[in-house]
């Protein structure tokens, strides 16, 4: 009989593949050259990694056959967070990386990309012709002056020229910035200007949900408001042509020069990638050529077991990190999918479409994804031919474990479920994949390896089977090497480092398990406190959105200035549904039962809709201030928010709260 305290797994994979797996290959061949542990499978890799994490990362660079252009003495010559020095003396190019396959006569007419768009056509570009397209970009980017450390940006849907674009700029040394067309003016503005870019690659326009959008008047706004502009790129995605003063796609990238790769330090900057900027302007989040090219080699090629065979398609836009992470899927010979358009369209179930028109073999999604499908009773597994996925992947917010159950009956039972968390801060996982151990509903198989994940109680102690702070007591190579436009580094201090002084704090409540695995319960900075108890308000929204009537939910605590505590749980019905008292005796009846009495909500009140950032978690903390009494200008940054004026019902419901009770 199994015990609570370790339920069956959900999933567990075979012999066969445990030994066919990247990790474990790697494990044998560490052991004999680096002095890793040959037994204990992942647990004892794990262990050793954090213990020995100088040789681990060394291991990694010499595994990946990562071409370090100038000799280094160490691999971490200093592990101080902030500031860690990794391969010091140490010069690569990671665009020269992602390329490395176009070099193998083999390969070479072989798919480096599969574009899709909402026709859901697939049109490859091959490797030899992706490599053709950098080489012609990088030779027109340096005519046009784009030098090493210079900031190339794209306002750019999910294309292969986005690619091209992001590879030529690395190729050039000069840093990568990107926004998705689906952002407005001041949105990109309040992210591009703070770097300054010299060049702005852009499309006319983009498709999505069946409709065409035009952006030539915010890109005409665009211009204007960035002054350090020498050239626009112009990518008529719509047909049209290239405005006044702008260059053509075509006529800069029909060359056919020979790459060429600028060895850059290990820790030149390859690109910036925003945080939401949900209460401010958004942080400039520097990360290193060298940094990100070993985590990414790290996280794809032994995490996600990708290798050349593989076909690797999330669903992101060029707004999120995880539009990095997928490109950089090139790095370990992979196919990489890129869909360019509503992740909903024509229907709900239209990734697994696409899933199964690329062929597929890791399919990754966000949770929120996940969940509509359940609800709208789509049947991927029955409707599909999926079988060459072997994991499917979740981020954005944790996967609720009916989201697990949802995937395992409706996908395969035999499928590898990978739910992973991290952040864009280090564009990667803290936890998540693992190929060789089981999946167990609701957790994150395991932290990653060189990653020592702890959960702190407010003292600084570890805890297990206790929920506490997400920190991480090691350096990582892709964590910040720096913020833009923070000369002292206090901003970046403030961010990860205030709480525990040289111990990476994200913001995140975990726990860990007594067999290693992970489960997350949403942001610390919006935790609920009921009576001392503390939970987390994804806990909160596993439960109560399994409910039919209810298609989202936001739930906020706010600690008032009579000592009181007032709990309001948001609710946006699903069409047809009505809150009546029925519906919210069940509400409070599922948190009682699955969750804490504690935690049933004050108040149920109907919304119009939950606000989002531009990425789609979320917004609690804006929330949380505009019913403290904090003006909407204050309390949210516009540019960052997905749809403002449903944040106007909740500023509105502050001034009412004022003028009298709230009843539910």
């Amino acid at each position: 009989m199994t015990s609570a305290a370790s339920p069956a797994p959900l999933w567990q994979p075979d012999p066969a593949r445990i030994a066919a797996a990247r990790i474990t290959r790697f494990q044998s061949w560490a052991a004999e050259r680096y002095g890793a542990p040959a037994q204990g499978g992942y647990a004892a890799l794990h262990r050793w990694s954090v213990d020995e994490l100088e040789t681990f990362w060394r291991a990694v660079a010499d595994w990946f056959d990562v071409r370090l252009s100038a000799p280094y003495e160490r691999a971490l010559a200093d592990p101080a967070m902030p500031g860690a020095q990794w391969f010091p003396g140490a010069t690569l190019n990671y665009a020269e990386h992602a390329l490395r396959t176009a070099e193998d006569p083999a390969r070479t007419h072989d798919a480096a990309l599969l574009h899709v768009d909402e026709t859901h056509e697939t049109t490859p570009i091959s490797w030899s012709e992706l490599r053709r397209q950098v080489g012609a970009l990088a030779a027109e980017l340096r005519a046009l002056g784009v030098r090493p450390g210079d900031r190339v940006s794209g306002y750019l849907p999910n294309i292969p020229q986005a690619v091209t674009a992001l590879l030529a700029t690395a190729a050039v040394g000069a840093v990568w910035t990107s926004c998705a067309p689906d952002f407005g003016a001041r949105s990109v503005l309040d992210r591009f200007q703070q770097v300054e870019p010299v060049i702005l690659f852009t499309v006319d326009g983009y498709r999505y949900g069946g409709k065409e959008h035009d952006r030539t008047e915010t890109v005409a706004e665009l211009r204007s408001e960035l002054p350090t502009l020498r050239a626009v790129i112009h990518i008529p995605l719509l047909g049209t042509e290239a405005p006044a003063g702008a260059l053509d796609w075509s006529a800069v990238t029909s060359g056919d020069t020979e790459p060429v790769f600028e060895q850059v330090p290990f820790d030149h900057p390859l690109w910036v990638l925003y945080s939401s900027g949900t209460t401010g302007l958004p942080k400039a989040i520097v990360q290193s050529q060298g940094g990100i090219l070993l985590e990414h080699f790290k996280q794809l090629g032994l995490h996600c077991d990708l290798g050349p065979e593989d076909r690797f398609f999330w669903y992101t836009s060029t707004g999120w990190m995880m539009w990095n992470f997928l490109v950089s899927g090139l790095l370990t010979g992979t196919t990489v999918v890129l869909y360019d358009g509503s992740p909903g369209y024509p229907d709900t179930g239209a990734q697994w479409r696409i899933a199964e028109r690329t062929e597929a073999t890791l399919f990754g999604t966000s949770a929120a994804y996940v969940m509509a499908c359940r609800k709208a009773e789509v049947h991927p597994g029955r409707d599909h031919d999926l079988s060459r996925i072997k994991c499917v992947a979740t981020t954005g917010s944790p996967l609720p474990p009916d989201g697990f159950r949802w995937l395992h009956d409706e996908v395969a039972e035999d499928l590898w479920i990978a739910s992973v968390s991290g952040g864009t801060d280090v564009c990667s996982c803290f936890a998540g994949a693992v190929p060789t151990l089981p999946v167990h509903i609701g957790e994150l198989q395991a932290a990653c390896l060189g990653t020592d994940l702890q959960s702190w109680d407010p003292q600084g102690k570890p805890l297990i089977g206790e929920v506490g702070e997400l920190v991480v007591t090691n350096p990582m190579p892709s964590m910040p090497i720096r913020f833009w436009n923070d000369p002292d580094g206090s901003r970046y201090r403030d961010s990860y480092f205030e709480m525990f002084p040289g111990v990476w704090r994200h913001g995140d409540w975990i726990t860990i398990t007594d067999r290693g695995s992970v489960i997350i319960h949403g942001r610390s900075d919006s935790t609920l406190n009921r009576q001392g108890v503390r939970m987390g308000s994804a806990d909160i929204y596993e439960a109560v959105e399994r409910l039919p009537e209810i298609k989202e939910s936001l739930v906020i605590g706010l600690e008032e200035p009579d000592g009181g505590y007032w709990m309001p749980l948001f609710v946006h019905l699903v069409d047809g549904a009505s809150l009546d008292d029925g519906l919210r005796a069940r509400i409070k009846q599922t948190i009682r039962e699955e969750l804490s009495p504690r935690h049933v909500p004050d108040d149920i009140i109907e919304v119009p809709g939950v606000p989002h950032t531009l990425t789609g978690k979320r917004i609690e903390v804006p929330v949380k201030r505009l019913l403290q009494g904090t003006a909407l200008a204050k309390a949210v940054n516009p540019g960052s928010v997905d749809n403002l004026e449903l944040l106007r019902f909740y500023e509105e419901l502050a001034r009412t709260r004022k003028a009298g009770p709230t009843g539910d």
